[in-house]
């Protein structure tokens, strides 16, 4: 879910995916086809048709668990939900969605390609309606249309985050490229602050490389001499 809020749908997608729901609400004669989101822990009215009788608005938000909302079954399930008449269903009779006359429901579930949910693609009516296999197929082909859509959205913005990385490394080694200032006798780097610190300090604020330190063997050669160090452990002398 979290993936979703910082992914940025660019116009021309909205505007298709406009048309998607108004071709729905149009084509099956009912007064609302909405593409729904979730937003942290709300589910968000995203993209809604622009049709007569339609009382949902680009914006409006429900928190999503715990909602009795049709959109939270199909989100938890990662299913299609079909309800014909939610007032002869004692499940959902009592759901939000009646209080808009919002009596009968056809969803499905969004997916992200990282089989994160979106959210779903729905159509609803204000009188009974056993939706036809034929508008469950089409409504199945309209949400592979937004799910297709997606993929080259979240593939763009993953390469987008990416490429902000690579701008920000090359940045970092054009800096480390320069003079550095360093003690001729402890090594310690003058950073941009002034402030002496060590050199493993600095490459480590300056780049995501980590050290491990160890012996070299001229350094261990000098230090504990031609014997393995745990050797001279136990030699007192």
């Amino acid at each position: 879910m979290e993936q979703t809020k910082d992914l940025q749908i660019p116009e021309d997608f909205m505007e298709k995916w406009q048309n998607v729901v108004n071709t729905a609400t149009e084509l099956i004669g009912i007064p609302a086809g909405l593409i729904m989101r979730i937003v942290d822990t709300d589910i968000q009215v995203f993209v809604s048709s622009h049709s007569k009788g339609n009382p949902y608005k680009p914006g409006d938000s429900e928190v999503l668990l715990n909602s009795g909302l049709y959109c939270e079954r199909v989100i938890e399930t990662g299913e299609t939900l079909h309800v014909p008449d939610a007032l002869k269903d004692d499940e959902w009779k009592n759901n939000p969605d009646i209080k808009l006359n919002m009596i009968s429901y056809l969803g499905f579930p969004i997916l992200l390609p990282d089989d994160h949910p979106f959210g779903t693609i729905c159509v609803l009516d204000n009188k009974e309606n056993h939706f036809s296999e034929t508008i469950k197929k089409v409504m199945d082909n309209f949400r592979e249309i937004i799910e297709n859509d997606l993929k080259t959205i979240y593939m763009n913005w993953v390469l987008g985050e990416e490429n902000k990385k690579l701008v920000e490394f090359i940045a970092e080694m054009q800096y480390l490229r320069g003079i550095l200032r360093i003690c001729a006798h402890c090594k310690k780097i003058k950073d941009e602050n002034d402030q002496w610190i060590n050199l493993e300090a600095y490459i480590e604020s300056h780049s995501e490389a980590e050290f491990s330190h160890g012996l070299c063997e001229v350094c261990a050669e000098e230090i504990y001499g031609n014997k393995p160090w745990f050797e001279k452990q136990k030699d007192p002398k």
